[in-house]
């Protein structure tokens, strides 16, 4: 074991010294918005009177990846499959970076490989949430307050 601030865990997964799921990404890059642990626990504290959804991230397969597409979304589909009884696959032929181009309101992870995400989110959170730092793996540019 060893601890790793928030920005320390994602250049540690940048340089694949470590792995963890998207979902993992999503929220190491929402802690990158706090500068302390008392930070933390006092949006914390704060924001848990506010409620909470349920959400279930929807794959999209693209040319050249794929995409975890998050409740807001505009690609987010009315009514997903929650229970994965439908067994709908969403797919296009079009690239992901087409994709980000043609769109406009985002929430989603774009995955080109397993140890290549990117979080892109500009919708406003709910329940007075903190998004995420949209942050790419494949360039060192974010800015963290960590």
């Amino acid at each position: 074991f060893q601890w790793s601030s928030p920005p320390e865990a994602i250049e540690r997964f940048k340089s694949q010294e470590i792995w963890f799921p998207p979902p993992q990404f999503y929220e190491f890059c929402r802690l990158c918005n706090f500068s302390s642990l008392k930070e933390l626990q006092q949006f914390s504290s704060a924001r848990a009177l506010e409620g909470c959804e349920r959400w279930m991230p929807v794959m999209l397969s693209a040319a050249d990846g794929s995409i975890q597409l998050l409740p807001g979304d505009e690609l987010y589909p009315e009514d997903p499959d929650y229970t994965g009884e439908k067994k709908i696959i969403m797919s296009t032929d079009k690239k992901v970076e087409d994709l980000l181009k043609e769109g406009g309101v985002f929430h989603r992870i774009v995955m080109k490989d397993i140890n290549n995400l990117a979080v892109y989110v500009n919708i406003q959170a709910k329940y007075k949430h903190i998004n995420p730092l949209m942050i790419k793996c494949d360039n060192s540019d974010y800015n963290s307050k960590l």
